[in-house]
């Protein structure tokens, strides 16, 4: 097996290899982060490599494994996470200037989890400022891996085209209003945000923290679960984290779908979508079907209140995260996001109870639907292969653009409905295209083994950009 065929293995079938001892952890790091030197000069998908202290944690974990100590399907795996959580000694800066020199003394709850389960930690991923919409001035983008004139999605950014490029076997993102899943869609890749409260915040820079979800990017439903499996649970560290326990994600995760109740609400679906985006949606339900699946036309409740909610909201809530330095130090802040922070700074109180009311009234409606059905199915984003071109171009009303971004996802973290988006297509010119399956609280497992499923019968996941 040559070096790049090795990275691009899925974390659990590098796993094995590990944990089989016929292939060190030590030598699958190194294969890592010489990838990461030849590629990401280019991708910028790093905001920092820890070689040093990735190859110690893999002599570790290579001492481990041939005293037959193996934590889980993770231990020896190289992975990284986006660079607002935590980590001891390393520095953290959320994608701001102004926490460039930020370097913690604790690590985040999720990058602690990582380390006990036996993983290697690589570095910090790239993303946009405090996790909104751009980048800080003085930081250049990540690159998409399937074409640089590509939007490569917000604002896990650099956790999507890292783990699309093989520069990890996966990575973690965060999610406030779909940045999880649009740089997943963007990139050709898997991505999970769990049901709020189901991973600890603890230690993660917050956006808007009645909204901010931190799951897994991978290449595959297993890997997902495996991550996912690793960094979910109660944490005293984070009192709004759910005490629900933690099951096995990947046992059962063969099950398939036969009998499960698939929902699509199709008026939904094709009002802002694009053809590619509301195909591949079709398509997924139609391979659904043929593994057993039962399909039913359903009628979503009206999102779009909740949509445009949802962004005010989190620049309310940025504000408030964001109380401690600004206004003081506004020059160091880019122009876009001290915009959205001001935005939320003259919101008065009456909106914010009217915002909470909707939000509420949307959640109990979408509760509903799934006592009719298991799994929701819509598109990950209005548009397949967005451009950086086409995110520039001036429109009349910037915030109706943004709003129809967020439509397809923005609803799920008001509602903290677990979404997991897969690759299920691709553009006539050969882009990945992804969409979402959407499910009851904590029914991560469910939707997961799903995703599997579709995976099983489906080779979208295995295609790899040129990079």
């Amino acid at each position: 097996m040559t070096e790049d065929e090795l990275c691009n293995l899925d974390l659990i079938e590098a796993g094995r290899l590990v944990q089989r001892r016929d292939l060190s952890c030590v030598e699958l790091t190194q294969a890592q982060l010489r990838r990461i030197e030849r590629l990401d000069g280019r991708l910028r998908s790093y905001a920092t490599v820890s070689a040093d202290a990735a190859l110690a944690q893999a002599r570790q974990a290579d001492e481990e494994i041939r005293s037959r100590a193996i934590r889980g399907p993770l231990h020896g795996v190289p992975v990284a996470v986006k660079d607002l959580c935590n980590t001891e000694g390393i520095a953290t800066a959320a994608g701001m200037a102004i926490h460039k020199r930020h370097v913690p003394e604790r690590d985040a709850t999720v990058v602690a989890r990582l380390k006990a389960s036996g993983a290697v930690l690589l570095g910090k991923l790239q993303m946009t400022e405090g996790a909104m919409s751009t980048h800080h001035p003085s930081i250049g983008p990540p690159v998409n891996p399937w074409g640089e004139a590509l939007w490569p999605g917000v604002s896990s950014s650099g956790s999507g085209v890292a783990t699309a490029a093989c520069l990890c076997f996966g990575s973690l993102g965060s999610d406030t209003l779909g940045s999880i899943r649009f740089p997943s869609t963007m990139n050709g890749i898997t991505g999970l945000k769990p049901t709020w409260g189901r991973v600890s915040r603890a230690g993660v820079f917050p956006l808007a923290e009645s909204l901010d979800h931190i799951g897994p990017m991978t290449r595959s439903a297993a890997d997902a679960a495996a991550i996912l499996g690793a960094i979910a649970g109660a944490d005293a560290d984070d009192p709004t984290a759910l005490q629900a326990a933690v099951p096995d994600y990947l046992d059962g995760i063969d099950g398939g779908v036969r009998g499960l109740r698939i929902g699509i609400d199709r008026a939904f679906n094709t009002a802002g979508a694009d053809g590619d985006m509301v195909r591949v949606s079709e398509e997924a339900c139609a391979v659904l079907a043929r593994l057993g699946a039962s399909v039913r036309d359903v009628a979503f409740p009206s999102p779009d209140e909740v949509a445009r909610d949802a962004v005010l909201l989190c620049a309310i809530e940025a504000a408030v995260a964001h109380e401690a330095t600004y206004p003081a130090r506004a020059s160091e802040y880019g122009p876009v996001f001290a915009a959205f922070l001001d935005t939320g700074r003259n919101v008065d109180a009456f909106t914010v109870v009217k915002i909470r009311k909707r939000r509420a009234e949307f959640s109990g409606r979408l509760a509903a639907l799934f006592e009719e059905i298991d799994v929701l199915i819509v598109p990950a984003l209005n548009r397949a292969g967005l451009t950086l071109a086409e995110l520039s171009q001036k429109v009349a009303d910037p915030s109706q653009a943004r709003f129809s971004r967020v439509r397809f996802t923005s609803p799920f973290d008001m509602s903290g409905s677990p979404a997991l988006v897969l690759p299920g297509g691709k553009t006539a010119e050969g882009l990945p295209v992804g969409f979402q399956m959407i499910g009851r609280h904590l029914e991560e497992a469910l939707l997961l083994r799903a995703g599997h499923a579709f995976q099983q019968a489906t080779d979208w996941h295995r295609r790899r950009p040129p990079a």
